[in-house]
């Protein structure tokens, strides 16, 4: 009897994953050799038009081009993350996602489990060991790894330069190393042009909630504008389309991240910081496909296309050609090696 409730407590768990597992295009009837890619969102799902709109971009694009087919969950607890990643592994999906750093522990410890399952996860969170050495993640899991720095580098001098003020300000999520490193590069892109600019930085917790506040971001962003600064860059998530509201209320500016987000608040938006999000999933997924998957860190930064930021028809009128110039020009010196962009605080 102990066995049979057990059994039935573990299909009911797997019957309420099931419930916010979707196929990614409704209606599409895979061929029998397609790519069976299983991925599980971060905090905030589809629609936060930043880091999981990312990766379903990546996964339409392989679903197009590869004929990939995709099954997209989306958590409704911290809990259901776990659930999941499992679900997928054990239906021997030929690639298993994981969209943020969160999961890390999560596809470690399930790629032991089901060593012939691929697994990726984006910003998977390497460790070290007790001499200061980087473990690697295990030989079927793929590190995701981007130089989110490098990107906002370059929005920080745009910031500086667009500003009109000596503040400049930076909102983040949950204060962990990952956004740290947003704000490193953010800081040193500022100080490249302005060496006497503030920068004014503020986190919105310490929990991955932070990424999923909009009224706490909203709150910052309004403290922020009142000291004097004009310019925001926030890599916080939904929290973020507070600091949006933020800018349109009080007619000052705020710069996106991860995707384009423009269209959050027209005119207010500087630029975004993009993060190829989707070409790290297209990459993997399209390595399955060729049978040249291996696991390992894979590093997306400037040359690679994985970071940058948008000058297009919409933000062209905000950012001046002679700051334009002045950014491509620091775009080269990164790529070129004579500008290491910091990581760290």
């Amino acid at each position: 009897m102990r066995k049979l409730m057990i059994l039935v407590g573990a299909l009911l768990g797997a019957h309420v994953v099931l419930l916010f597992v979707r196929p990614a295009v409704a209606g599409r009837l895979p061929s029998n050799d397609a790519v069976k890619v299983g991925i599980v969102l971060d905090v905030g799902g589809l629609g936060d038009k930043s880091f999981n709109d990312g990766a379903y971009r990546g996964a339409q694009l392989a679903e197009q081009k590869l004929g990939a087919t995709i099954r997209l969950v989306e958590p409704g607890e911290a809990t259901d993350r776990e659930a999941g990643l499992r679900v997928l592994a054990a239906e021997h999906m030929d690639l298993v996602i994981g969209v943020g750093f969160i999961f890390t522990d999560d596809i470690t410890q399930l790629a032991k489990e089901y060593p012939n399952v691929h697994f990726a996860d984006v910003d998977y969170a390497l460790s070290n060991d007790n001499r200061g050495r980087i473990i690697p993640p295990p030989p079927n899991v793929a590190a995701l790894k981007f130089k989110e720095e490098e990107g906002s580098f370059l929005v920080g001098a745009i910031a500086a330069m667009v500003g009109n003020s000596k503040k400049v300000g930076f909102v983040g999520g949950m204060d962990v190393p990952l956004i740290q490193k947003f704000e490193a590069g953010y800081k040193a892109g500022v100080k490249s042009v302005c060496a006497d600019c503030e920068v004014i930085v503020q986190y919105a917790g310490v929990t991955p909630e932070a990424f999923r506040n909009p009224g706490k971001g909203k709150e910052l962003a309004l403290n922020q504008y009142q000291q004097g600064v004009n310019v925001i860059y926030h890599a916080s998530g939904s929290t973020g389309l507070g600091v949006f509201e933020a800018a349109r209320q009080t007619g000052k500016y705020a710069i996106g991240v991860d995707a384009d987000q423009y269209s959050e608040a027209p005119g207010r938006i500087v630029t975004s910081m993009v993060k190829g999000i989707d070409v790290a999933v297209f990459d993997m997924i399209n390595r399955v496909k060729q049978g040249t998957f291996k696991g390992g860190v894979y590093t997306y930064g400037l040359p690679e296309n994985g970071v940058g930021y948008v000058y297009d028809d919409h933000n062209r009128a905000l950012i001046p050609d002679s700051v334009r110039a002045k950014v491509e020009r620091l775009k080269g010196e990164i790529i070129a090696g004579r500008i290491v962009v910091p990581s760290t605080r």
